[in-house]
């Protein structure tokens, strides 16, 4: 429903990152660089800021925090409840799940999906890797089958096993710079991908525990990654950012509108004019949207939602800033 995509570009964007990936990653690296630095300053600030695993100082408990960190020699003493603090590994390992598949290969705002994909990816490079901190990452694209392109029959055709390719974990900027030229790079094939079989391969093999960040539309149906999700999650701290165009929550008002859905090449012609279609549309949309959004938190990760219509860059440090200040506060979340 809301993978389909007009079949003509509404608003004139710049060329696809692939094809001036080095004159770009250069301006996004300064970009990442002056505003995070700028508004979250500090050193090993995460997109999920972990407890830790080395006892540090104690703290009066606030509510919220884990009871697993109570501190019960200095609560006998005092009489108050406290918790003890740990001090933050100083070696983080992330992995970056990418879902480069067809359907990221659009967008009507100021950026394309996939844009909005590679950009997000140098932020969170930017953001942990620093202190010797290690950054690899899973691509998975469509399945490399040309997409017919043919009137809609009803029904979608299976999804595929998709191209997926490893970039094995290492530190250092000289390296998180080249695995970001290989993101950027990543050609996208026609034909569905497989977003579990992508997720899952951050649980196999196992690793040591870290952060584990997936980039993706979700549009895939929720029952093909929801379960991955939730085993990931039992390990790492799981971040899911989602990535999202305007079109895919609402038509506009332009008549006759042929969509195509990227995937699959199935074209249909869509009456935008009819305001109860476009009502349907968009309550469909929220309702697709309110199904990831319970998946997400169902399985225990951060959700983190960017518009290519919108300061994706601003949104993140947002995003990082509440993540922040739940910490302080004694929350998770």
């Amino acid at each position: 429903m809301a993978r389909a995509a007009p079949v003509t570009s509404p608003t004139p964007r710049p060329a696809p990152l692939a094809d001036r990936s080095e004159a770009v990653l250069s301006r996004l690296q300064l970009l990442v660089t002056r505003k995070l630095d700028g508004m979250l300053q500090g050193d090993y600030a995460g997109l999920l800021p972990g407890p830790g695993s080395e006892a540090g100082e104690s703290r009066e408990y606030r509510p919220g925090d884990d009871v697993r960190r109570m501190d019960w020699p200095v609560t006998a003493r005092t009489t108050t409840p406290h918790v003890r603090r740990t001090v933050a590994d100083r070696e983080l390992e992330t992995w970056l799940a990418l879902d480069l598949s067809a359907s990221l290969d659009f967008g009507t705002g100021q950026w394309l999906k996939r844009e909005v994909v590679v950009a997000a990816a140098a932020a969170i490079t930017h953001l942990t890797v620093r202190g010797g901190n290690r950054i690899g990452a899973v691509i998975g694209t469509g399945g490399g089958a040309p997409a017919p392109t043919r009137r809609w029959r009803g029904g979608a055709p299976p999804p595929g096993p998709g191209v997926l390719t490893r970039l094995p974990a290492r530190s250092g900027r000289k390296e998180a710079q080249g695995l970001l030229r290989a993101v950027a790079g990543t050609a996208i094939q026609p034909g569905r991908g497989d977003l579990g079989a992508l997720i899952e391969m951050l649980n196999r093999p196992p690793r040591r525990r870290g952060v584990a960040v997936v980039v993706s539309d979700f549009l895939a149906p929720a029952e093909q990654w929801a379960r991955p999700m939730r085993k990931l999650r039992v390990r790492h701290d799981v971040l899911a950012i989602e990535v999202v165009d305007p079109r895919e929550l609402e038509l506009p008002d332009v008549g006759v509108l042929p969509v195509v859905d990227p995937e699959s090449g199935e074209l249909h012609e869509v009456q935008t004019a009819d305001p109860r279609l476009r009502q349907r549309y968009a309550d469909a949309a929220a309702a697709q949207r309110a199904t990831i959004a319970a998946a997400l938190r169902g399985a225990g990760a951060a959700h983190l939602r960017l518009r290519t219509d919108r300061d994706w860059l601003l949104d993140m440090v947002r995003f990082v800033a509440a993540q922040r200040h739940a910490r302080t506060r004694g929350t998770t979340r």
